[in-house]
Formats: C-alpha cells, sequence, structure tokens
C-alpha cells in the first residue's frame, strides 16, 4: 500500500516537489535549490499541508546552511524567513526549530542537518501509517465518511493524515464511501483530495462545500474525518476554513467528529485557539479563482485560511501516540510527558 508518486522527494542536492497549484490538470515536479526558493514554494502553496511543509522546511534550513557560509547570523536569518513563510501550521515551526537546534548540536554540520531533514520526512511517513491503522478502528463496516480540504500523501511526506486513515480503512475492505467537500476558495478538495480518492480508486463522491449540512442532517454521513494544522493543549484545533462549520453540524446532529494528526502538530505552548494566528491570504483566491474573475474587481474580500474548531465539537483527536479523548487538556498532558494512549 504505497503511493505511485511522492509529493516531496530530495536528490541530486535538490528539492523536488510536485506543484499543487496545477493539479489535477497535470501532474508536475518543481526542483528547488536554495532556501529562499523553498520558502517561496511554502508560500506560494506549490507544496501544503502542515506535515508536507514541515518536511519541506527541514530541506531549506538544509540549503540556509549551505548559503550561510559558517556565518551563523547568516544562517538564523535565513531560517527565519522559512519560519515567517505561513504562520499558522505549527509543523513549519516544530521543523525549523528541530533543524535550528541540530544544526547548533554539530557545530554547523551539513551532513549532519541533511540527515536531520531526512528524518523529518522518515518519521512523518511512518507516523502517517501509524496513525492510519489506530485511526482505522473508529471507521465502522460500510462507513459514509465525509472529509475536508486535503490531508492525504500531496499533504505530508507520504500516504496522509485523515485521508491516511480512509485509505487505510478502504484497505481494510471496509467498503466505506468518501465525500469530499470542495474546499473553497482554493479548491484543494476538488483539486488534490478528488485526485487522489481516483487514483485509490476509493469509492467517492466530490460535493459543493454547502452540501454537506443537507448531507449531514439526512443522515447520509457517519462520521467526519479532517486534519490539522495547529492543536492547541486543550484540544482546540485549528484547520482549513469550513472546518468549524462542519464541527458545528456535526454536534447539532449527532454525527462524530474526528481530527487526525501527529503530535508534532500539537502546539504544546498554547493552550486556547483564540491565540492561535490565523493567515489571511490574497483576495484574488476569492474573486479570481483559477484566474477567472467572479466578482467585482473593486470588492472588498475576507479571505482567511483557517478557521479554529473549538474542543467541545472534536470527538477524538487521532494521532501517532494513540487516540485522544476528552478531557483533552489531561490527555495531551499525558502525550506531552511521553505516554502513549
Amino acid at each position: 500500500m504505497q503511493e505511485d508518486f511522492k509529493a516531496i522527494e530530495f536528490k541530486d542536492e535538490s528539492l523536488v516537489l510536485i506543484d499543487q497549484r496545477v493539479l489535477p490538470g497535470k501532474l508536475e515536479y518543481l526542483t528547488y535549490r536554495t532556501s529562499e526558493d523553498v520558502a517561496f514554494a511554502i508560500k506560494d502553496m506549490v507544496v501544503r499541508g502542515a506535515p508536507a511543509i514541515g518536511g519541506a522546511a527541514g530541506y531549506g534550513i538544509y540549503f540556509a546552511l549551505k548559503e550561510a557560509k559558517g556565518s551563523w547570523d547568516a544562517f538564523i536569518q535565513k531560517a527565519e524567513r522559512i519560519r515567517s513563510s505561513r504562520p499558522t501550521a505549527v509543523n513549519l515551526m516544530w521543523a525549523v526549530d528541530r533543524m535550528v537546534e541540530a544544526v547548533k548540536k554539530s557545530g554547523m554540520d551539513l551532513v549532519a542537518a541533511r540527515k536531520e531533514a531526512d528524518s523529518i520526512v522518515e518519521e512523518d511517513i511512518a507516523m502517517n501509517h501509524k496513525m492510519a491503522k489506530i485511526g482505522a478502528k473508529v471507521i465502522p463496516q460500510g462507513a459514509r465518511i465525509l472529509t475536508h480540504c486535503n490531508t492525504g500523501a500531496l499533504a505530508t511526506c507520504g500516504w496522509g493524515t485523515a485521508l491516511g486513515v480512509i485509505k487505510q480503512a478502504f484497505y481494510d475492505n471496509k467498503g466505506i464511501f468518501v465525500y469530499a467537500d470542495e474546499t473553497r476558495p482554493r479548491f484543494q478538495g476538488a483539486r488534490l483530495t478528488a485526485w487522489e480518492l481516483c487514483r485509490a480508486h476509493i469509492p467517492s463522491k466530490l460535493i459543493p462545500d454547502s452540501a454537506a449540512a443537507t448531507l449531514i442532517r439526512d443522515g447520509k454521513v457517519d462520521l467526519v474525518m479532517v486534519g490539522a494544522d495547529r492543536i492547541t493543549t486543550d484540544g482546540d484545533v485549528a484547520n482549513k476554513l469550513g472546518t468549524f462549520t462542519l464541527s458545528v453540524l456535526c454536534k447539532e446532529y449527532g454525527v462524530p467528529f474526528y481530527t487526525v494528526a501527529p503530535i508534532t502538530t500539537i502546539d504544546f505552548n498554547m493552550k486556547e485557539g483564540k491565540d492561535i494566528p490565523i493567515e489571511e491570504r490574497d483576495a484574488d483566491e476569492v474573486k479570481r479563482p483559477g484566474g477567472v474573475l467572479v466578482a467585482p474587481e473593486e470588492m472588498e474580500v475576507f479571505n482567511p485560511a483557517f478557521d479554529v474548531t473549538p474542543h467541545q465539537n472534536v470527538t477524538a483527536i487521532i494521532t501517532d501516540k494513540g487516540i485522544v479523548y476528552p478531557p483533552f487538556s489531561m490527555n495531551i498532558e499525558r502525550i506531552k510527558n511521553g505516554e502513549e494512549l
């Protein structure tokens, strides 16, 4: 059970990324060799999804070390440029901090930095497969699953988080069916999740975001499974815009709502979701989807990339250390202390 594509690959001293901006129209790989190029790839969403961003950032820091030519100050300046490329996904900050610490401990050794970047990618893939096996246990036979945004192999270093669990359930012959939200305004569900579902031959339908309410109300969804870009210690979840809406619907109609994320997505230094910085992106993402003007040019736009789902709306958080059930603050503390649930 492996994908026939790699969203992230390092070869010949270059970072090779699938250009997720042009899927599903074409499968195109872009090559990056500088820290500034990696920062651009993250900011412009050539690579996206919190774990994938973390993996790309690791190699960006490796490039930064090469470019700094022994200057710690120059290295830190370049590292901060990568850190600031997107503000919400905590995996980015985690990967940068981990790489900077490894560089410091090694005396700015390039070989050690490359090894650390490789480890970030390898560990993410292993965590995803572990989460898939853990999470598939909560999916009943014949479940109709709704998912939002993209949480598969494109959003990670391999296999996926929420979509990884869904794929595991499919390969376990659970007879599942998947509804994929289109996920406006960048259509990650339509362009990316649908592409992955079709490629894996998983029975599924693409739906407009606003159709989810009707499906949930009419009892046609057995559970909702999403990813996360940051989770606080009280269990609040920052994820792609529209996730909060789904959680409210699930709570109203008694549908289980699961978040799937590795523990690297938990921000152990942040207690509440209100403190999570929410990235606001360019107005043209809303006014010009696919480059086509669909609104008056002079119209102002509010375009937050994420929203925050309060922990009260979350049934459980599926991690590589086990399934976290309420009370979240207590059980997340157990994870912080090294326990497996």
